[in-house]
């Protein structure tokens, strides 16, 4: 809107206050609640339609509330400047968006002004810069028509690897479900650890793995929340978390 406020920082906390989102008159989210201190990081778990894909979509206003209000440091996001509530955010997705350029470009997406030493270290964090240097043309690899060029777990690295070089105060993760070799996961899990650390992160997760790491779990069904606390706490409630972990699905 016209009148929409600047933001720069993050300095506080995120609040989802009673937020409900329909779609076509079916109610998707159902009076959320939830609180995201700076530097904490919240796992959303749960069966796939729960809506937890919708509850992160929400943040940088992909679509808006229908009732009730998400607050970044007290502020409504919807009086916010969408360009600048964007920049204060990274989007790591299933679905990494590569474009046909260089592994170069497709890293420095987003970031300005950016050297290629600062692409090669975001590279190094991601655990992407050795198979990047083991092509033949290293960093100025054409990726081909949306990454077709790379494997599932070298796009992911990618991705994560733009991610890193935005450094963004907020991360919102939805964990890639697609089968990786096992060596591809490890490096893939290890490279999202050290991106998630002292950052506020809100994780769409489908490994136990992620799920323990993160500071609070909030379990979710039919649009609502229905369990929160972390692993050991939700285990001992004997309920739909205890349930989900011993099925492995966290779809």
């Amino acid at each position: 809107k016209p009148d929409a406020r600047p933001i720069t920082a993050f300095n506080d906390r995120i609040t989802f206050r009673n937020v409900t989102f329909a779609y076509d008159k079916r109610a998707v989210l159902k009076g959320i609640d939830l609180e995201v201190p700076k530097g904490r990081s919240v796992a959303l778990v749960g069966s796939s339609g729960g809506g937890k894909t919708t509850l992160a979509n929400l943040l940088p206003r992909f679509f808006d509330v229908t009732e009730g209000a998400i607050l970044i440091d007290g502020q409504d996001i919807r009086d916010l400047r969408i360009k600048d509530l964007r920049d204060l955010m990274g989007i790591v997705t299933q679905e990494s968006i590569l474009f046909n350029d260089t592994i170069s470009e497709n890293i420095a997406f987003g970031s300005r002004d950016v050297t290629q030493q600062e692409i090669e270290a975001a590279a190094r964090v991601a655990n992407a810069h050795d198979f990047i240097t083991r092509m033949e043309l290293g960093y100025g690899t054409n990726v081909g028509d949306r990454g077709d060029r790379l494997s599932g777990g070298q796009k992911q690295r990618v991705s994560i690897a733009r991610a890193v070089l935005k450094n963004p105060p907020i991360l919102i993760l939805d964990e890639a479900t697609s089968a990786l070799d096992t060596e591809s996961e490890r490096l893939v899990q290890e490279a999202l650890y050290k991106m998630m650390q002292g950052r506020t992160s809100l994780v769409i997760a489908h490994r136990l793995s992620t799920i323990q790491h993160c500071d609070e779990i909030c379990v979710m069904q039919e649009g609502a929340i229905v369990e929160r606390g972390t692993h050991s706490e939700l285990l001992s409630l004997n309920g739909t978390y205890r349930r989900l972990v011993e099925m492995q699905a966290f779809a």
